[in-house]
């Protein structure tokens, strides 16, 4: 059977899309962190998720056992292709692994003026493998702190960043503001790394505004890719429309219900993921607008 059409295209008979989210991070073969858990949590969260992968990664639950590098010039096709035809709300960097990557996306950010970009500064694998050259750090600071609207380190990636250990709840108001001072814009300092039975996190604001949100501590080994699902997750709801304060708080939430359901799971012999399926939602529909013809 042979279909015609009338000439109609899909620009003349659709006027809505979806919320679309980019992540810019690394591959995690083992499917619990990195894009793959960028992509699961956008899914989740209903949000329509593409990507553009910075490095290959042969990984487990055990840690990582090997990087490929992608090259610039062909991460810089991958944003080309993916902003050019589709389009972002909003934008997860995670694993940045080199200078030169670096500067292709703070090139891509600029370029396209893409909005509500949420910086994950990956450095430490949770089985602790470190994951970025040394001499990256200081073009990421520089390059792309001042160009995200958050910056969302855990209390070791803090640690390098300020040059000192973050030990106690009362450091982490002292530390944000050291990150601040490196020119964020926010930052959303992670002390899940802290000792006790109370997680606690801070969002401070360069306009004097903090948030600090606590939680109880959930028992579980399957704890790999916490970081990369929150900021994902941050990402997802800030391109659904929301503030920051509550980008962050509603993230959160979806991590611990993430944690939760998937404590009691076992995947592989280490650090098993998260459950990002845990409670999906329709994917949203939005209408066009003039910027999106």
């Amino acid at each position: 059977m042979t279909t015609t059409f009338s000439g109609a295209t899909a620009s003349d008979t659709t006027s809505l899309r979806y919320a679309r989210v980019l992540t810019i991070a690394g591959s995690d073969s083992g499917g619990g962190a990195g894009i793959q858990a960028d992509l699961k949590t956008f899914a989740a969260l209903g949000c329509f998720g593409m990507s553009a992968i910075t490095a290959l990664t042969a990984q487990n639950t055990l840690g990582v056992s090997g990087i490929h590098g992608v090259p610039a010039a062909f991460l810089k096709a991958q944003i080309q292709a993916v902003v050019e035809d589709i389009g972002v709300d909003a934008v997860k960097l995670g694993m940045l692994h080199a200078p030169d990557i670096v500067e292709v996306v703070a090139w891509a950010i600029d370029h396209y003026k893409l909005p509500n970009v949420v910086l994950d500064p990956v450095m430490v694998a949770t089985s602790g493998d470190r994951l970025i050259a040394e001499e990256t750090v200081a073009g990421l600071v520089r390059e792309l702190f001042p160009r995200a609207v958050v910056v969302t380190p855990n209390l070791d990636e803090a640690a390098l960043l300020v040059g000192h250990p973050i030990e106690a709840a009362h450091a982490l108001d002292s530390a944000a503001a050291e990150l601040l001072a490196l020119g964020a814009r926010a930052v959303l300092l992670k002390g899940g790394h802290l000792p006790g039975d109370e997680v606690v996190d801070l969002l401070v604001q360069r306009d004097g505004r903090s948030l600090r949100l606590a939680s109880e501590r959930i028992a579980s080994r399957n704890l790999h890719g916490t970081g990369c699902t929150l900021s994902s997750a941050i990402a997802a709801h800030l391109a659904l429309g929301a503030g920051l304060p509550e980008a962050v708080a509603s993230a959160r939430d979806y991590v611990i219900g993430a944690m939760r359901a998937g404590a009691q799971v076992r995947v592989g012999q280490g650090h098993g993921p998260l459950n990002h399926g845990f409670a999906p939602v329709p994917t949203h529909r939005l209408p066009l607008t003039p910027t999106d013809a």
